[in-house]
């Protein structure tokens, strides 16, 4: 489920739809939960479809670190990819903004983090553009990933949080914010993560297409 603050524009040809602040979102603020609205297809589901749904899943979906692929059934499918993004995934299934979102800034999260096999070329203008996101790109930035998650962690406990209602583990997510340290690497929600950072299937994650290209 997204933050209520939320609302979908077109940006151009190229990239298409994307999610853009219609308030300001402060840095800890929770802007993305999973829900129990959103489909879960497990592998052997996802293969069996065809046609155009197929095309629409794949479009839209990402893999979890399980092997399944979600489906957003609202507009948390439309968030594009950019290289500085502003929203990273946490351990609990839920993504935080890193820093502080303006009102009409648009939203997006990084795709290097989201299972993919294929290449994705990039089109989000970002002085830091990688040109190309991959799936091994995790395997590098996890670090940096872990680092700004935990640096802004401490501030979900200290601003207005609309989705709490839909966090999972309240006292785990409340102790990590008192002590960031204990927060679990993003590398969790990857397909295989006990043998290391490892990609799933070819498929473009949450939202239309790369920065600039779908995000």
């Amino acid at each position: 489920m997204l933050h209520p603050s939320t609302e979908l524009r077109t940006i151009n040809p190229t990239i298409g739809a994307g999610v853009f602040a219609s308030e300001p979102i402060p840095r800890g603020t929770i802007v993305w939960i999973r829900d129990p609205l959103d489909h879960v297809f497990s592998p052997e589901e996802f293969d069996a479809l065809e046609g155009p749904i197929r095309e629409h899943a794949l479009k839209y979906s990402f893999v979890d670190g399980q092997g399944s692929s979600i489906l957003c059934w609202d507009l948390a499918k439309y968030v594009n990819h950019s290289c500085e993004a502003n929203l990273l995934s946490t351990p609990f299934e839920f993504e935080i903004a890193v820093r502080d979102i303006a009102a009409g800034e648009q939203i997006t999260d990084d795709y290097g983090s989201f299972n993919i096999e294929a290449p994705l070329e990039c089109h989000c203008g970002s002085a830091r553009c990688r040109g190309v996101i991959r799936a091994d790109d995790a395997e590098r930035l996890v670090p940096e990933w872990d680092a700004q998650v935990r640096a802004a962690f401490p501030a979900v406990i200290e601003v207005a949080q609309p989705l709490w209602d839909f966090v999972q583990d309240p006292a785990r997510v409340e102790a990590a914010a008192c002590d960031p340290a204990r927060l679990a690497s993003v590398a969790v929600n990857y397909v295989g993560a006990e043998a290391g950072v490892h990609a799933a299937r070819t498929q473009r994650p949450r939202g239309s297409s790369a920065p600039g290209s779908r995000r």
